[in-house]
């Protein structure tokens, strides 16, 4: 199960998200979301763990916890759907020959 964990301390690093949700079963990967130009962490990360009643109770356990002076917020991550992108014209509503 694919785990969202929001509101961490920017200092927080993937080892340590890890640590703490060992805690409740096998981890399969923990990352935590950087800023691309900065590399600096936006303050939210995803961890996966692979047996279902172990993510459940570490969302239930970990979801409004206090880790390193942040209360967390932890709950099951729910897929975004596939974005589009309109810049570079593949995606235009509108075709050009059809103006003609």
């Amino acid at each position: 199960m694919n785990i969202y964990v929001g509101s961490l301390n920017f200092k927080m690093q993937e080892s340590e998200l890890k640590e703490i949700f060992e805690e409740y079963g096998e981890v399969t990967s923990a990352r935590i979301i950087t800023d691309k130009y900065s590399g600096r962490s936006k303050g939210f990360g995803f961890v996966e763990m692979p047996d279902e009643a172990d993510a459940r109770r570490a969302i239930k356990e970990l979801n409004g916890a206090e880790v390193g002076g942040r209360t967390i917020i932890v709950n099951e991550s729910i897929e975004r759907p596939e974005r589009r992108n309109f810049r570079n014209g593949n995606n235009d509503r509108r075709r050009r020959d059809s103006y003609r």
